[in-house]
């Protein structure tokens, strides 16, 4: 692979599941993890939600999905930076805490009755300028917490908490707001203080090594040039973001209720539980028994098995197949987040990581929540329908794409095949 080196068969053997959560400050680190994880999933819904019961239109939740990524999008360069350069928990710690005010905020507005979005937008913007610098920080820490040879585990385990939390969250968010539409808001400003707390018993087991050079905007472009040149980063990073992109169909989950399944506010938390189930299963699998051959091929196939199902999706009227279907596409994209979250820490270098993060988490927000606002404007040109299932075969063509494109990509067997040049 002309970007990559093998490493010597000599890589500390893993640690046990037990062994890893013993030491206190991965343990803090999980919790943190699925705090921050189950306010942010919850977050989605409440909002969207909310959103949605105003205007009555998908729109609407395509803006929602914009307002958060945009901040991450304009603060890419001084996040990345930031995080290579100061303590990335407590930068970590205090962008929870600014997601916690924002949150309280939202919580006191909704019980003014607000009869138009354009204030929850805002706050909206402003809890997506907060993440916006947590999120470079907070992912940039695994490889420098986990014990020798412990790093894909531990991804592992992050990615079944934050699944565990995409379960727990919109099911308590759903019930929550069907109570009272601000409680949802106060239990994530809860959260995310929790979140916050935990990063003060993280303790590195690995140095961070800071940039010595003097912070120019072209040192805050480092981590953008390294994705560029680096085939396997940017192959992976930009495969979510294209397939993805075009995937959103989750996100259109409140119109889906209402106009296909014909249900409220309940049976939408089970629907977006639903598809942490699937992601919860495979990344509890995958925590027990990782991936340890063809792993840029089990990428690329579970991207194509999420395009899929995403098709399916957008045919059925019937509520149990489409818990189904949710379980499924996030099942797959939970192997694609796990293959993912290995490869790029792996081929970064650390004083570069929180650059490298801060691009990263760009391309994921735009597959997300600009994901969102695509799928949200097409579902109002040309219907619900025709939006999800044209975002799934988009995704295959993405998939195709990427196998030619890419092959140090989809070549990739062992994660200890993959080192920093």
């Amino acid at each position: 692979m002309p970007d990559s080196a093998v490493r010597p068969p000599d890589d500390p053997p893993a640690p046990s599941l037990g062994e890893l959560l013993a030491d206190r400050s991965v343990l803090a680190l999980v919790v943190s993890r699925l705090c921050s994880a189950a306010s942010s999933v919850a977050m989605a819904l409440a909002m969207g939600k909310l959103v949605y019961d105003i205007t009555g239109r998908e729109l609407s939740l395509g803006l929602v999905g914009l307002a958060e990524f945009l901040p991450t999008a304009l603060l890419v360069i001084v996040a990345g930076a930031l995080a290579d350069r100061v303590d990335r928990r407590r930068i970590s710690a205090v962008a929870y805490l600014g997601q916690a005010g924002v949150a309280a905020v939202i919580a006191g507005y909704v019980r003014t009755a607000p009869s138009s979005v354009g204030v929850l937008l805002i706050l909206t913007l402003v809890y997506g300028a907060a993440r916006g610098f947590a999120n470079p920080a907070s992912r940039s820490l695994p490889p420098s917490v986990a014990p020798p040879g412990g790093l894909a585990r531990l991804v592992s385990t992050m990615s079944t908490v934050f699944q565990l939390a995409a379960v727990t969250g919109p099911i308590v968010a759903g019930i929550l707001y069907a109570v009272d539409p601000a409680l949802p808001f106060v239990v994530i400003a809860v959260l995310h203080v929790l979140a916050a707390a935990a990063m003060a018993f993280v303790r590195l087991r690995v140095k961070l090594v800071r940039s010595v050079e003097r912070p120019t905007l072209s040192s805050a472009l480092d981590g953008l040039r390294l994705v560029r040149r680096t085939p396997i980063l940017l192959g992976a990073i930009g495969l979510d973001l294209f397939a993805v992109l075009f995937g959103g169909a989750v996100a259109l989950a409140p119109a889906l209720a209402e106009e296909r399944l014909g249900v409220g506010a309940v049976e939408l938390g089970w629907m977006r539980a639903a598809g942490g189930v699937g992601a919860a299963a495979t990344a509890l699998l995958l925590m027990f028994r990782p991936l340890t051959r063809q792993v840029g091929r089990y990428l690329l196939g579970a991207v194509a098995a999420f395009g899929l199902a995403t098709i399916a999706l957008g045919t059925t009227r019937n509520l149990v197949v489409a818990l189904v279907l949710l379980a499924a596409i996030s099942a797959a994209d939970m192997v694609s987040v796990f293959v993912r979250a290995t490869i790029v820490p792996l081929a970064t270098p650390d004083h570069l990581r929180g650059r490298v993060m801060a691009v990263e988490m760009v391309f994921i927000g735009a597959s997300n929540e600009l994901g969102a606002f695509e799928s949200g404007v097409t579902a109002e040109w040309f219907g619900l329908v025709p939006a999800i299932i044209a975002g799934g075969l988009l995704t295959l063509v993405v998939v195709a794409v990427w196998w030619v494109a890419f092959p140090s990509l989809r070549d990739v067997d062992r994660f200890s095949d993959i080192e920093v040049r």
